[in-house]
C-alpha cells in the first residue's frame, strides 16, 4: 500500500492543491546534499555522517564540492563494487584545463607520475599490470619479514628515546611515516646512504602546500624527479636482487620503457607509504582509544593481530576515496541514480566499508569480525575492487602485522598526549588518517 499525505500536516490551501494535483502526493524529493568541503578539519575527521546521509539518498549523487564542481558520490558497498569493475567508468583523467605550466624537473615529475597504471584503461593497465605483479608475487613479499622487523626495531626505539627526552612523541613523524618509506626503499633498492634523502623528500611532497618554506616543495619534486632518472640508469648498468632491478631488465615483450618505470617508482613511493602510513597511525590511535582490544591482540598473538589490521582497514580505511572515475557514456545504477556520460565519479571506499547492508554495527571498531569461523564479515573495501584493486595490499598488511605487535610489545601503555577530538586528519578526499598523533607513557 502507498505511503498517503496525512491532511492534517497541510494547511487548507495546500489540501485544495493537492486534490486538485494528485502528482502533489507524491513523495518529496530527496534534498540535494550540502556541499562538501574535503579541506573542512571536522569534515576531515569524522565524514562518516556526511556519507551516510548521502548513501541514503541513492547509490550515486551528484555532490557539490567547495571549489565549484559537482561530482558523483558512490557511498554504497554493492554500488561501489559495481562501479569499480564496469569498464564504462574510466580511469584516464580529463585532459588538463588552463596553460600549460612552465618546464621544469617538478613539472616533469609530476607528469611522469600522471603516466602510472592506476591513470589507465585496458589494454593499457592490463599490459602494465601484468608486469609488475611478477614482481609483487606472495613469495616475494613475505620473504620481506625479517627485513622489516629490522626496520621497525630501530624506530620503536627512536620513538622511547623521544618520550624519554620529552614526555611526549608524534607518532607519524617517527613511526607511521618512516616505515613504509623505508620499506619502498627496500624494494627500489635505494641504498641505505640515500634513504634520508629520500625521506626528506617524500615528506616535503606529501607535506600541506602552506605548511614549508616557499620553493621546497618544488625543489623534492625535482630532486626525486632527478634521483629517480639515475637510479634506473644504475640498475641498467648494475641490477641488484631488488624489485626495481628485476622490473628494469624485465625482457617479455612490451617490458617497461624508462618514463614507465619512472612512473611506477613514483605510484610505488606514493601510493606505498600513504597506505600504509595511514594504516599505521590509524590502527594506533584504535589500539589506545579501544584498551580491550589491545590487550586481545597482546594476548591471543598473530590471529588476532591479522583481524585488527583487516577491521582497522574497514573501520578507518586509509584510502577514503578510489582514484577519480570519468563515464564514457551515460549509465544507470538504477534508484534513479543515471550518471550522464563524461561526468567525474568518486567511489568512496570508506563509506563503502561502513554500509549497513553489508556490516553490522559498522561504526564500530570489532576486529573479532575478521576472526575465522561463520560469522566473518564481508571483505573490506580498502584495496578497492576489480582490475585495480591494490598492488600492495599483502605488504601493507605485513608491515601492519609486524609493526603493531613489535610497537604495543616495547611500550604496552602508550596513550594520547591529546583529547581525541583534537586529533587533526589530512584532508581531501583520497587519503585519510591522523596528520600528527601525539602519545605519551
Amino acid at each position: 500500500m502507498p505511503d498517503l499525505v496525512d491532511p492534517a500536516a497541510l494547511d487548507p490551501a495546500a489540501l485544495d492543491s493537492a486534490l486538485l494535483d494528485p502528482a502533489s502526493l507524491a513523495p518529496a524529493p530527496a534534498p540535494a546534499p550540502a556541499l562538501l568541503d574535503p579541506a573542512d578539519a571536522d569534515f576531515a575527521r569524522d565524514p562518516y555522517p556526511y556519507y551516510a546521509r548521502l548513501r541514503a539518498q541513492g547509490p550515486a549523487v551528484r555532490t557539490p564540492l567547495s571549489n565549484g564542481t559537482h561530482a558523483w558520490l558512490v557511498t554504497g558497498y554493492q554500488a561501489a563494487r559495481a562501479v569499480l569493475a564496469d569498464p564504462r567508468f574510466s580511469n584516464v583523467p580529463a585532459p588538463r584545463a588552463g596553460r600549460p605550466k612552465p618546464d621544469s624537473a617538478a613539472e616533469r615529475a609530476r607528469a611522469c607520475l600522471a603516466r602510472h597504471m592506476l591513470n589507465l584503461d585496458a589494454p593499457d593497465h592490463n599490459r602494465l599490470r601484468r608486469l609488475v605483479t611478477g614482481a609483487f608475487t606472495p613469495r616475494r613479499v613475505d620473504a620481506l619479514r625479517p627485513r622489516i622487523e629490522g626496520l621497525v626495531g630501530p624506530l620503536v626505539a627512536d620513538v622511547r628515546a623521544r618520550l624519554d627526552r620529552d614526555g611526549v612523541a608524534d607518532l607519524v613523524d617517527t613511526f607511521a611515516f618512516p616505515l613504509p618509506v623505508l620499506v619502498i626503499a627496500e624494494l627500489l633498492g635505494i641504498p641505505e646512504a640515500d634513504r634520508t634523502s629520500l625521506r626528506e623528500w617524500t615528506y616535503r611532497v606529501g607535506s600541506p602546500a602552506d605548511s614549508l618554506a616557499p620553493g621546497e616543495v618544488e625543489e623534492a619534486w625535482g630532486s626525486l624527479h632527478g634521483y629517480f632518472t639515475e637510479l634506473i640508469a644504475q640498475k641498467r648498468r648494475s641490477p641488484g636482487d631488488d624489485l626495481f632491478s628485476v622490473l628494469v631488465h624485465e625482457e617479455r615483450e612490451g617490458a617497461l620503457d624508462d618514463g614507465e618505470l619512472l612512473a611506477l617508482a613514483f605510484l610505488l613511493l606514493f601510493a606505498g607509504y600513504e597506505t600504509t602510513m595511514n594504516l599505521l597511525s590509524s590502527a594506533a590511535l584504535l589500539l589506545i582509544t579501544h584498551r580491550d582490544e589491545l590487550a586481545a591482540a597482546r594476548r591471543e598473538g598473530t590471529r588476532r593481530w591479522d583481524a585488527v589490521v583487516e577491521e582497522t582497514l574497514r573501520h578507518a580505511s586509509p584510502l577514503e576515496g578510489a582514484t577519480w572515475r570519468r563515464t564514457t557514456e551515460e549509465v544507470d545504477l538504477g534508484a534513479g541514480a543515471l550518471i550522464p556520460a563524461g561526468e567525474s565519479v568518486l567511489v568512496v571506499l570508506a563509506a563503502a566499508s561502513r554500509d549497513p547492508a553489508s556490516f553490522d554495527a559498522p561504526d564500530d571498531f570489532r576486529p573479532a569480525r575478521y576472526l575465522s569461523g561463520a560469522g566473518r564479515a564481508a571483505g573490506h573495501m580498502a584495496f578497492g575492487h576489480g582490475a585495480h584493486v591494490c598492488l600492495g595490499a599483502r605488504l601493507a598488511r605485513l608491515e601492519a602485522g609486524v609493526a603493531l605487535p613489535m610497537l604495543f610489545d616495547a611500550l604496552p601503555k602508550l596513550g594520547l598526549a591529546d583529547d581525541v577530538a583534537e586529533v587533526p586528519y589530512r584532508p581531501g578526499l583520497l587519503v585519510r588518517g591522523p596528520r600528527v598523533l601525539r602519545v605519551r607513557t
